[in-house]
């Protein structure tokens, strides 16, 4: 990494050697401004107004505008006779808890490199130091002609500083809060804690710039010749008034996400068999046009097929008692018959025998 500053840290009488680099760096997607018409760059220059001609860098110098817009020069030989001693120096005045560090004071964050073979032992002792120390370092150094205030802290085996706004430099949120007094209820800050829960952690290496990248694909797309993807519209969240319904549905909404299940929709319907009832309770079927009952336990027994109605064990069974019916009856039928023949055979010997002794009589 290239550096873009070099001095030392100050810490008591020790001098560390050190370099400035950005711990930070930006992946935003930049544009240019072009003429619509024909594509050309649009380009600014610097031009002086009282000469109206453009102007070299080499021509162009410092100045302070005053209140009534007049311009005091500022001149590089003005600046360097200026008392700080923070020029080429992070001057370390004191350590402190890392949680007496207001977070809006923070800003760039850097990189302090070790600058060759002497640096190294000073420059673990002052690592070490803190981490056992549990604290951060408040310093001052000079960069880009303001002197500044920064935090050293441990990061890893490295040292890093971060930029810090001087103290009158943070804006008091004086009119930000709510003005009208607001009652908030057990149950909602139930609501929320559950919402917090469900939420959970995340690992900030799992997060990145979907637009960065949508805007890539527009890029590279329109640089093929290709006609850029079409954004997906996502349907707009109804709009809740209820500050417990709306806890309640982002709980719902959080847990389906997390655990891919929905919470709080209707249970799946169970398909449950019928029990088999009970055949011997059941008529036998009467014959209708002369047919015998077996046809009459069919249909019984293919209505009973029905999953609706019945499984495939109680038309089985319905088979099997219709056929002992048919069985029974085609038996009872047949002792009739029988019954009915010897009744006849004993009438015409009773009638033979009458006919006999009349004729004897006779």
């Amino acid at each position: 990494m290239r550096s873009i500053w070099n001095g030392a840290i100050s810490f008591g009488l020790v001098s560390i050697p050190i370099k400035l680099v950005n711990a930070t760096e930006s992946h935003a997607v930049s544009f240019r401004q072009i003429h619509t018409e024909d594509g050309g760059r649009i380009r600014y220059r610097k031009v002086c107004e009282l000469e109206d001609r453009e102007v070299t860098q080499a021509e162009i110098g410092k100045a302070y505008e005053d209140a009534d817009g007049s311009m005091i020069p500022i001149t590089d030989e003005d600046l360097s006779q200026l008392p700080i001693p923070t020029a080429r120096t992070i001057e370390i005045v004191a350590f402190v808890p890392e949680d007496r560090i207001d977070p809006l004071q923070m800003g760039s964050a850097y990189y302090l490199a070790a600058s060759g073979a002497p640096a190294a032992k000073p420059y673990t002792l002052l690592r070490e130091a803190l981490k056992r120390s549990n604290r951060v370092a408040i310093a001052k150094f000079a960069l880009r002609g303001r002197e500044r205030l920064g935090m050293l802290r441990v990061v890893g085996d490295a040292i890093a500083m971060h930029g810090l706004l001087w103290p009158d430099e943070v804006r008091a949120p004086e009119g930000v809060a709510p003005e009208a007094g607001v009652t908030v209820r057990d149950q909602e800050l139930d609501l929320a804690d559950a919402l917090m829960d469900t939420l959970g952690e995340i690992d900030l290496d799992d997060l990145h710039d979907e637009y960065r990248e949508a805007v890539e694909e527009v890029v590279a797309a329109k640089a093929a010749g290709e006609r850029p993807p079409e954004v997906r519209e996502e349907a707009a969240p109804g709009k809740v008034l209820d500050l417990m319904a709306a806890l309640e549905s982002s709980v719902r909404a959080a847990r389906e996400s997390r655990d891919g299940e929905e919470t709080g929709a209707p249970e799946k319907a169970q398909v449950r068999s019928l029990p088999q009832r009970g055949t011997s309770s059941r008529r036998a079927p009467k014959e209708t046009g002369g047919k015998k009952s077996t046809s009459a336990a069919k249909k019984t027994a293919a209505k009973k097929a029905e999953p609706k109605k019945s499984t495939a064990g109680s038309a089985g069974a319905a088979k099997k008692t219709a056929a002992k019916s048919t069985a029974k009856k085609a038996a009872a039928k047949s002792t009739t018959r029988s019954g009915d023949r010897a009744t006849a055979r004993g009438t015409a010997k009773s009638t033979a025998k009458k006919t006999a002794s009349r004729r004897r009589s006779a």
